[in-house]
């Protein structure tokens, strides 16, 4: 437990950056312990076999980017470590002391000199969700590893959900997390940290600004943080105290000759938290970097995958329904039987074939002319009441259109009517191949462990049969008065 506050420490030490280095890891360490050059290849070959068409690509750049990142901090050997806290808690006051020079003062919007720092750092800011922004300082390259520093906007400048999102963020790329405090823990503290915890990866709590308190009242506060805040969620060694930018009292001579105390900046007291960080990567940096950047490039492609499903359900579904109205269109203005059916059986075949280049599952012809004969003896009463509907409807609408010159155009309401029906009836038989279809291509071009029937039994039973000839109705209706007027 510490008893005292930590020793001061001049922040500009030679051996901080090779420290680092040295700390993380070599290359052939992570080729044999982790594989590291395994894990490249894996994440390169995810990239290149995402399976996107360009117009499933757009509106996933974002996603796409991260992969990108994962892959370049693989090939580059990046460690990331990310500071939370609130306003006030000397969040960047502590990365500008592990870096060594004031690069977190002011982000590069607002004017910082690079020449002035003396060395080539690297400085940019990114946007967190909408509005937000943090701003990452890459450490220059020292042997074959980098460190980048993340500043984040503290957590009580943000909205609950906007907190939230940025810490998951964050937290998913980052390899090591820096919470800073700077006292008694809040309520709003408490929930960023439990958030950041569900991350899984390894965190220091930093309770900063210490040389704030007298001793025996920082020891109580941090026994309390320890003992009740934070007992949870991380075990004591989690905890270092630190005084980013201490005050000391420094005797001056006033312009009246008189004497008198001031206060001014001291040295840097981050010698516990550097050693902390050294210790975390002597025993874990191996294993970070590759691991997380696995884990996190995972997290993205399911994300990317499920937004592919989405993308290709609603395309799947407007294909469908296309056909649908195609097919009923088809039949309602064709009076001859046997063009009926077979009108029908090409529709559904294209119907297939469209579906299977959508998923991206090679299918002939004749391969689609099987699948159908499948899906139809499995799907049971709905194909035999379109075949009977179609045979006996067709024949009326037949008799009707050949009755309607000697009738003085009696019959064509009725006409209008079968044809009406008929068509509705064979969408919605195409309506439901379509689904089947979709939910078999989707599947990898398998039924699954339960089978045709099972799975086109399912389909059948959640499709509301009346509510889709409501609309194929509606539509045809729409579409016939169209051609009417046009002609």
């Amino acid at each position: 437990m510490p008893s005292k506050l930590p020793e001061p420490h001049h922040s500009d030490s030679p051996n901080w950056e090779e420290e680092l280095d040295s700390a993380i890891f070599s290359f052939e360490d992570i080729q044999a312990e982790l594989n590291y050059k395994q894990a490249q290849t894996a994440l390169r070959n995810l990239v290149a076999n995402l399976d996107l068409t360009p117009p499933e690509k757009a509106g996933l750049e974002t996603e796409l980017d991260d992969l990108e990142s994962m892959l370049a901090k693989l090939d580059c050997m990046v460690v990331q470590i990310a500071a939370f806290g609130m306003v006030g808690r000397g969040k960047s006051s502590l990365l500008n002391a592990l870096v060594g020079q004031p690069v977190f003062e002011t982000g590069p919007l607002h004017g910082v000199t690079r020449a002035a720092q003396r060395v080539n750092w690297s400085i940019h800011e990114e946007l967190v969700g909408k509005t937000e922004r943090a701003l990452r300082v890459t450490l220059p390259s020292v042997g074959q590893s980098q460190v980048e520093l993340i500043d984040t906007p503290g957590l009580d400048e943000i909205d609950g959900d906007t907190r939230a999102a940025l810490a998951e963020q964050i937290a998913k790329q980052a390899d090591l997390i820096l919470f800073v405090i700077s006292g008694d823990m809040t309520k709003i503290e408490h929930q960023a940290l439990s958030q950041l915890r569900e991350a899984g990866k390894p965190i220091i709590l930093v309770f900063n600004k210490v040389d704030q308190y007298p001793e025996a009242d920082r020891m109580a506060i941090y026994e309390k943080i320890r003992d009740e805040r934070v007992k949870e969620l991380l075990t004591p060694l989690e905890i270092v105290m630190s005084a980013a930018s201490p005050l000391v009292k420094t005797a001056v001579i006033r312009p009246d000759g008189s004497r008198g105390l001031q206060l001014r900046t001291g040295n840097a007291q981050v010698e516990e938290l550097k050693l902390k960080i050294l210790e975390i990567l002597q025993r874990e940096g191996k294993a970070l970097v590759a691991l997380n950047s696995m884990l996190y490039a995972d997290t993205v492609n399911e994300q990317l995958v499920q937004r592919k499903l989405i993308i290709r359900e609603q395309n799947a579904n407007q294909l469908i329904w296309q056909a649908v109205m195609t097919k009923a269109l088809a039949i309602a203005l064709n009076p001859v039987t046997v063009v009926d059916i077979l009108s029908s059986i090409v529709i559904d075949i294209a119907l297939i074939l469209g579906l299977s280049k959508l998923y991206a599952i090679p299918m002939t012809e004749a391969g689609a002319i099987k699948l159908l004969q499948k899906i139809a003896l499995s799907m049971g009463g709905i194909g035999v009441s379109e075949l009977l509907a179609n045979l006996g409807l067709s024949g009326l609408k037949t008799l009707l259109g050949i009755s309607a010159p000697a009738t003085g155009g009696a019959t064509l309401v009725p006409y209008i009517s079968v044809a009406l029906t008929q068509a509705g009836v064979a969408g919605v038989s195409s309506y439901g191949i379509g689904q089947v279809t979709k939910a078999y291509l989707a599947n990898g071009a398998t039924w699954g462990p339960d089978g045709p029937k099972a799975v086109i039994s399912k389909i059948l039973a959640n499709l509301d049969e009346a509510s889709i000839l409501n609309r194929i109705k509606d539509e045809l209706q729409l579409k016939l008065k169209v051609r009417k007027y046009s002609r």
